[in-house]
């Protein structure tokens, strides 16, 4: 079908519009029809671009990545004069208590107002939305002024300050691993805001493993192929995150291995995440683990209580709240798997706080958070811990509950103390129980005693580091 140019007009183009919307039940299906198209609207045509507007983020977002190419293809069979597609988000009430990070609750009249409407794009000329259709949406929350900085992770931090102010490339690829929650999409998304303030020249494309392998395959479907290598091979800086999804799809991962040579042929910087070394990463060739390994190989290590104390400060002074230190104490003790729990965990008290106008406590924290601290619980036992802390240091697990004070059993028990204090939720006196019946003094010594070696002992601070990673993944 040749497509006819309609006049430029708004009103013939909303005609446009609603004569194609009307086939989208037939195109999409009807429950996805329902669900997700019929409530965008028509707003205006401008410059080519054609304005929608979706009732909620989450829909936009959805229609973004499902359907946003297929509509656009089929306004321009029927009007050749529609250049682009902008969604919009005219309203929204999902509640994003850290959306604008400056700005007081006190300020607001509800949590609806935190969220502000972010535009999103698609271009036929250029396939690019406002971070590019090839590559995915920044988070404005994600930036190196957000990100707080702690033993854990302060290689990762910065190698990733490094390679976004270098004028030339330094290390090649940047790969960046860690478990899950524990901020190396943060990192991913704050090097691109940089780069992309300090350089906005640069060309720079983010994107998940899942979305590269998605872009492929479309383009084989499409026999696009050429196109897809030339806009991947252009780009100054490539991002790809979760990188582990990639492991096994042999098509992909030949595709990238060869965009991955081209680009560090041309010296453009590469950066990877993934949930684990490239090294460990199942489903890879050999040669690719070699090509990955060829640059600076950053850990993110899990966090220790300081970290989340910080990071709980942190977000509570940017909320301009004022939330007993007590609370945050408790929740960076509590909620010790990852950085994305711990703030969900904020929200939710805050949240709470706001709508019920009830007074941040301890016990109202425990309350709200009922659900999540019961999941925390059942994670973990000490007998689990004791037998992790007994099989690393090469001890018997009846020396746990043993009176011996030889400092190759004593230490590693005050280890396991700890250890118990920081991932359970026991309190003193139980921890003490179930290690031959002591005393919660004894417990207390054990906790102090740790504290005290993990700022000097390196080597502690290590096996402390690498025994709560092994017992998080239990």
């Amino acid at each position: 079908m040749t497509a006819s140019k309609i006049g430029e007009d708004t009103p013939a183009k909303e005609t446009v519009w609603e004569s194609t919307k009307s086939g989208f039940s037939a195109m999409f299906g009807e429950d996805c029809y329902k669900s997700w198209l019929a409530p965008l609207t028509f707003k205006k045509f401008f410059s080519g671009r054609l304005v929608i507007s979706a009732p909620s983020r989450f829909m936009r977002d959805w229609v973004q990545t499902n359907c946003s190419k297929e509509i656009l293809l089929s306004l321009q069979k029927v009007d050749s004069s529609i250049l682009a597609l902008d969604i919009i988000v005219e309203s929204s009430s999902r509640p994003q208590l850290f959306e604008k990070e400056s700005s007081s609750l006190s300020n607001h009249n509800s949590l609806a107002d935190l969220e502000p409407a972010i535009e999103t794009s698609v271009d036929s000329g250029s396939e690019e939305d406002s971070q590019g259709v090839m590559g995915s949406r920044l988070d404005p929350r994600y930036t190196f002024e957000n990100f707080v900085v702690g033993q854990p992770n302060e290689l990762a931090y910065a190698a990733a300050r490094r390679v976004s102010e270098a004028d030339k490339v330094t290390f090649n690829p940047l790969f960046l691993y860690g478990g899950v929650g524990l901020g190396k999409t943060h990192l991913m998304h704050a090097i691109a805001w940089h780069i992309q303030t300090t350089h906005p020249k640069r060309r720079v494309v983010y994107l998940s493993a899942e979305k590269f392998m998605y872009q492929f395959i479309r383009a084989l479907r499409f026999k696009d192929t050429v196109s897809f290598k030339e806009k991947f091979r252009s780009v100054d800086v490539l991002m790809i995150d979760d990188f582990q999804f990639i492991g096994g799809k042999d098509s992909t991962q030949e595709e990238f291995f060869h965009t991955f040579n081209a680009l560090v042929d041309q010296n453009h910087q590469v950066i990877i995440s993934a949930d684990r070394s490239p090294t460990d990463l199942e489903g890879l060739e050999d040669r690719m683990r070699s090509r990955l390994g060829w640059g600076l190989v950053a850990d993110i290590h899990p966090t220790t209580y300081e970290l989340r104390l910080g990071i709980l400060q942190s977000k509570a002074d940017k909320l301009d709240l004022k939330i007993p230190e007590k609370v945050l104490e408790f929740l960076a003790y509590k909620i010790s798997s990852n950085i994305r729990e711990l703030e969900g965990a904020l929200n939710r008290i805050v949240a709470h706080a706001m709508l019920v106008g009830r007074e941040i406590t301890i016990e109202s924290t425990q309350d709200v958070l009922k659900d999540l601290l019961r999941a925390t619980d059942r994670r973990l036992s000490i007998d689990e811990i004791q037998k992790k802390v007994a099989e690393y240091y090469n001890i018997r697990l009846a020396d746990m509950h043993s009176s011996k004070r030889a400092r190759s059993i004593a230490r590693p028990r005050q280890i396991a103390m700890y250890l118990s204090k920081s991932m359970t939720s026991l309190s003193l006196p139980e921890i003490g129980k179930k290690f031959g019946g002591r005393d919660h003094t004894t417990v207390m010594h054990a906790l102090k005693k740790v504290n005290e070696l993990k700022s000097s002992d390196i080597s502690l601070a290590e096996d402390l580091d690498l025994l709560q990673r092994m017992l998080q993944t239990c």
